[in-house]
């Protein structure tokens, strides 16, 4: 069967994706992904042999909960928590498992974690072209780290399957089914609601999740095909404070988005009072993060992001490797190995805020 077959394109639309498609090799495959988003194919999407793996669609946000729960959905919502890590597809290809980022690349380190960790034999002998779509959470993460509670290193949380070709997502009462029957660890179900009087439900739901420094959720029809995302405020500001630490290098679109997430929230469920509060904590996320940053350039410190992991000797180095592949700068600060065990903590250096800062304490003119 040719590509284009494969993803449900005919030829011409496929002819306008094909240059687009970078080549890798993994172990003993060799295959295709399309690392930006396209027309005509979702990002992500890999091509391997007789085999084609969908890119996991982008979902759609909503700014205003009541407006965009009515407007967005006709029957009944399923609303599931959002999780901060990394987003990824754990496939089963010519009959081995594959662990596949968001844009596309098969990641040594994420492909140990499935084979090794995860029990997944039953559930793609059963359904083997499903792809099991999740979240990678906890703190020794090489790509986003971030805490939960009760989650001590790394773990995989489960918010889809779908068929790999197509994309179809499985119905939502049916996929929580299939993984509880397979013990497929996966994200909570939060509540069930109406989109006619749903929006007060899920107006505590993000509070709730707020108070606990949660990420905010996702929202589904029952057959899973509509989506609909809403983050909390303490996520928005997270990342902003993040971003404002290394300034330059994350982009002006990312803090404007979070910036005006703040805005619609703020008019949607604030009084005078509460607002103030959110200035307030807004600014300091902002302007805290980024003096500190400034500071540290000036006292002789190099802004990075820290991560750890903790695997088997080979997946480390085919990690750092893959990282280093990907064009990053890694600074080892800790490598301890034991027989069959290695923890690195290791620091992606991040150029644009260190070299920029520097420039900018010696007395350099901005351009504006």
């Amino acid at each position: 069967m040719n590509p284009h077959e494969l993803l449900g394109l005919d030829n011409a639309a496929f002819e306008r994706v094909a240059d687009h498609l970078q080549t890798r090799r993994f172990e003993e495959i060799k295959y295709q992904f399309l690392p930006d988003y396209h027309r005509q194919l979702e990002r992500g999407t890999v091509l391997t042999g007789q085999t084609a793996v969908r890119g996991f669609p982008k979902v759609p946000r909503t700014l205003m909960l009541e407006g965009g729960i009515a407007r967005h959905f006709e029957d009944e919502i399923y609303v599931e928590e959002k999780l901060n890590g990394y987003n990824t597809r754990i496939a089963r290809i010519d009959g081995v498992t594959y662990g596949i980022l968001r844009s596309g690349r098969i990641c040594p380190f994420t492909t140990w974690y499935a084979r090794d960790r995860l029990d997944l034999e039953d559930i793609f002998d059963a359904y083997p072209e499903q792809v099991l779509c999740g979240e990678m959470i906890g703190p020794d993460n090489p790509y986003t780290p971030h805490s939960y509670p009760g989650v001590e290193s790394l773990e995989f949380r489960a918010f889809d399957v779908r068929h790999r070709e197509s994309g179809v997502p499985m119905a939502v009462t049916t996929r929580r089914t299939v993984l509880e029957a397979h013990a497929i660890p996966q994200v909570e179900h939060l509540a069930t609601v109406s989109p006619t009087d749903g929006h007060e439900i899920v107006a505590k739901v993000i509070e709730d999740l707020d108070q606990t420094g949660r990420e905010g959720i996702i929202m589904k029809s029952p057959c899973g095909t509509k989506q609909l995302k809403y983050t909390t405020s303490s996520a928005n500001q997270g990342d902003l404070a993040f971003a404002f630490s290394l300034p330059f290098d994350y982009g002006q679109a990312f803090m404007f988005r979070r910036l005006i997430r703040e805005g619609f929230q703020s008019v949607e469920f604030d009084d005078d009072a509460a607002r103030r509060e959110r200035a307030t904590s807004l600014g300091e996320a902002i302007l805290t993060s980024m003096t500190d940053a400034i500071e540290a350039v000036d006292a002789g410190e190099r802004l990075a992001e820290d991560h750890a992991v903790t695997a088997p000797p080979a997946v480390v180095d085919d990690l750092l490797n893959h990282l280093r592949e990907m064009g990053l700068r890694l600074d080892i600060v800790e490598d301890v190995s034991q027989v069959s065990e290695r923890h690195v903590n290791f620091r992606k250096i991040v150029q644009s805020s260190n070299d920029k800062i520097d420039h900018y304490l010696d007395g350099a003119i901005v351009k504006e």
